[in-house]
């Protein structure tokens, strides 16, 4: 399994497992678990979710899921922005613990930007850090500009962000990868399918049929050629789980780059960090 290095020298996978709209209905919880248990087997122990997913559905299954094998896992929660202050953060915090069941977080991040003042949700983050709560904190959904101001506000110590890149999301290689990679922060990438959307798309499919792999292993993989990302597939059921680890292994030629570059061609100038 490729692996990512954060700030600090900590290794983390390369492809973990997602979890937005997961937790939310009974007659998927046992598919949903039995997908979380099998991406733990193979390696892709990182998991991503959120207060937000379910109002908390999400990392109650992952508790109820995962608790035996805690110490295995680098858990990943968000909290809303509005939580993100000081006198709010910890008590979020101690609710998605509880829902995880576990006693601390490997990666806290704040959702996405609101009203509360970045220097102090980066206070926060570091009083939960130094309390035991959290072992890392980073962001979500923030753009250049954004990272540039948490930079100032004392936001040395961010981790990652989570941004939505895949291959019809490139606006973020203009200026946002560019300025994360020159502060050594990874990126982390949700949808990198976009919600499945690129699976059907002809281009993609003809690619991925002259590679012998499936669209998504090709998406995927595509995500993760790029040093220093993350991946956060969601797979509900354990074919589906089977199926992107694959793409952790799978190697793109220089063709196919091209190939993949000429159907998705980034945009020709900046655009604001999108998000869903």
């Amino acid at each position: 399994m490729k692996s990512v290095i954060l700030p600090g020298g900590e290794t983390v996978p390369a492809l973990g497992q997602g979890s937005w709209m997961m937790g939310e209905r009974a007659d998927r919880r046992e598919a949903e678990t039995a997908a979380l248990r099998a991406g733990v087997e193979c390696g892709m122990t990182l998991i991503d979710t959120a207060e937000m997913y379910g109002d908390g559905a999400a990392e109650t299954l992952i508790g109820d899921a995962l608790h035996d094998v805690r110490d295995t896992l680098f858990l990943v929660s968000k909290a809303y922005p509005q939580n993100t202050s000081r006198d709010r953060l910890t008590a979020a915090c101690e609710a998605s613990l509880g829902r995880l069941r576990t006693d601390r977080l490997d990666l806290y991040l704040l959702h996405w930007r609101g009203s509360v003042p970045l220097a102090e949700t980066v206070e926060a983050m570091e009083r939960l850090k130094t309390a035991g709560k959290i072992r890392h904190w980073g962001v979500s959904n923030l753009d250049t500009q954004d990272m540039a101001e948490l930079a100032a506000a004392g936001g040395q110590g961010c981790a990652t962000d989570q941004i939505l890149y895949n291959l019809t999301r490139r606006g973020p290689e203009h200026d946002l990868l560019p300025w994360l990679d020159r502060h050594d922060i990874p990126v982390m990438a949700y949808s990198p399918v976009e919600q499945g959307r690129l699976l059907a798309d002809p281009a993609l499919t003809r690619i991925a049929g002259d590679i012998g792999a499936t669209p998504a292993q090709v998406a995927l993989a595509w995500v993760l050629q790029r040093p220093a990302t993350i991946a956060i597939p969601k797979a509900a059921s354990v074919a589906h789980v089977r199926e992107n680890r694959a793409a952790a292994d799978l190697v793109l030629s220089a063709d196919d780059l091209a190939a993949l570059d000429t159907a998705f061609p980034r945009p020709r100038s900046p655009q604001p960090l999108a998000m869903l």
